[in-house]
């Protein structure tokens, strides 16, 4: 786990100044995603607990987005310089360096936890431990709302994204392991891509079923 960490940590370390000035307004563009975003942030209020984790929040754009749509949000990233970035660019907020692996919040305590493609780095095999932990720090009824490329095929497919490997997924397949983590998922939305990929874009909202 440490090695593929080490490897993303520093590959978005150093591109910080580059990827915030091309995804600052990027959901200005991207309807699907803002849309399930804004319905993300409404359930989360309806359930009174607005505290929120924006889990890989890179320069904090969406961590931001979140607190304006009502959230008490906090930022979350494994990468120091984009925390920095985030810290600099949203003063007002929250954001600290941590792994989604072990988030620094005591059980049950999230209203909703927010993974915008921040999980698309983590080897298949990692991923129901990384799962585990987002339903551990939920309160019940609290919301994940997951964002990741998806795949027709029946595997996991490892792609040469531009700033480290990742990999897409068969959107049942993601959906069973929200359910092995504890999750239920209830809505879903795919889209034809936003890139040249070629992989469509998938959402998957879960509800905690923590007693």
């Amino acid at each position: 786990m440490a090695e593929h960490q080490d490897g993303t940590r520093a590959a978005y370390d150093g591109i910080v100044e580059l990827y915030a000035s091309l995804f600052a307004g990027r959901l200005e563009t991207q309807p699907f995603a803002r849309a399930m975003i804004t319905t993300f942030a409404e359930l989360v209020r309806g359930t009174g607990n607005l505290r929120t984790a924006d889990a890989g929040c890179g320069p904090g754009h969406l961590t931001a987005m979140l607190h304006d749509l009502g959230l008490d949000a906090f930022g979350l990233d494994l990468s120091p310089a984009m925390i920095d970035h985030a810290r600099r660019a949203h003063p007002a907020l929250r954001f600290d360096e941590a792994r989604m692996e072990a988030l620094p919040v005591e059980d049950g305590t999230l209203g909703g936890i927010l993974a915008h493609y921040s999980m698309i780095h983590t080897p298949p095999g990692e991923l129901p431990a990384l799962l585990a932990e987002q339903a551990r720090a939920l309160a019940p009824g609290g919301l994940l709302l997951v964002s990741f490329f998806a795949t027709g095929g029946p595997e996991p497919v490892r792609f040469d994204h531009k700033v480290t490997p990742a990999y897409s997924w068969p959107v049942d397949r993601f959906a069973d392991l929200l359910t092995a983590a504890g999750l239920a998922p209830f809505a879903q939305l795919l889209h034809d891509p936003a890139s040249e990929r070629g992989f469509l874009d998938a959402h998957l909202l879960a509800r905690s079923l923590a007693p």
